[in-house]
């Protein structure tokens, strides 16, 4: 009977894995939480914050007493490895970002990856997204959507990623900074054309703010303003059904490099657009010149 209890010592020495859940939490109003959340939350023996002062807030509102480690795009690749070590330790350890799904534009993916390589359990816990939210009351369609997270910040990348998105039949969503969005909305009119859109800011807060209509008159109103503030959701409509383009060839090529994209690949889109060749639309610059 000896050797069978020694067996059993051994067994009970060996680590149970640790579970990583991924918790979504509010992206403004408190009260948008789960009672999964609040409870799993409550339950972790670690709370892993992209910030732990903004994440504080939240625990202290629930009266959730629980030790929290920072995670965020500076220490995520060291922070992950110690992380998923903890896990296979047994630890069951809660992922949040400041706000939404951890992820969807933040930091979680490495740890999310170790977990799994390393054979520990990932559960979502659902909740809110600004893109989600943002879409359902845009007015825009929503059979069919592509979430492209944040635009690069210069005019070049930024006309690039949108004419590889122009031939999507589907609701274009980006997030974007505020002191950014009369250029980016300004590139939409260039390269995508006037479509819709729906501008959605500061979601759930007081402030909260729809702008909808087309992308000239949504960016005229916000350019009226003394200032812009608050987090935005910018949404783009499907192209509509297409119109004569009247618009002279050097202007719209004229346009396109204004919006950022670079001179060749403006007379490339003009010319797709258009039906025409790449070689009419250059033949048809020079003649201007």
């Amino acid at each position: 009977m000896a050797a069978p209890l020694r067996a059993c010592a051994a067994e009970r020495l060996v680590a149970v894995p640790g579970r990583l859940y991924v918790v979504a939490t509010p992206i403004g109003n408190l009260e948008d939480i789960t009672y999964r959340a609040v409870r799993v939350l409550g339950e972790a023996g670690l709370i892993a914050c992209e910030d732990t002062r903004q994440t504080r807030k939240l625990l202290d509102h629930y009266g959730i007493r629980k030790p929290t480690v920072s995670y965020h795009e500076h220490n995520e690749a060291e922070r992950a490895a110690e992380l998923a070590e903890r896990l296979r330790g047994g630890e069951t350890i809660a992922l949040v970002s400041d706000a939404g799904v951890p992820l969807i534009s933040d930091p979680g993916y490495r740890l999310v990856r170790a977990a799994l390589d390393a054979g520990i359990e990932v559960q979502p816990v659902p909740g809110p997204s600004a893109a989600l939210a943002a879409l359902a009351a845009s007015g825009l369609p929503t059979d069919a959507f592509h979430f492209g997270g944040f635009l690069p910040a210069k005019a070049g990348p930024r006309a690039r990623v949108l004419q590889e998105l122009a031939g999507q039949t589907a609701t274009l969503i980006f997030y974007e900074a505020p002191h950014r969005i009369l250029e980016t909305l300004e590139a939409v009119e260039q390269i995508l054309g006037q479509r819709p859109v729906a501008v959605a800011r500061e979601l759930t807060k007081i402030h909260e703010e729809f702008l909808r209509g087309p992308v000239a008159e949504v960016r005229a109103q916000l350019a009226a303003r003394a200032a812009i503030k608050g987090e935005i959701t910018l949404l783009v409509g499907k192209a509509t059904s297409p119109a004569v383009d009247t618009t002279p060839i050097e202007d719209a090529v004229a346009g396109l490099v204004r919006a950022g994209a670079p001179r060749m690949d403006a007379i490339k889109q003009v010319a797709r657009q258009r039906g025409l060749s790449k070689r009419e639309v250059y033949e048809r610059l020079l003649k201007v010149k």
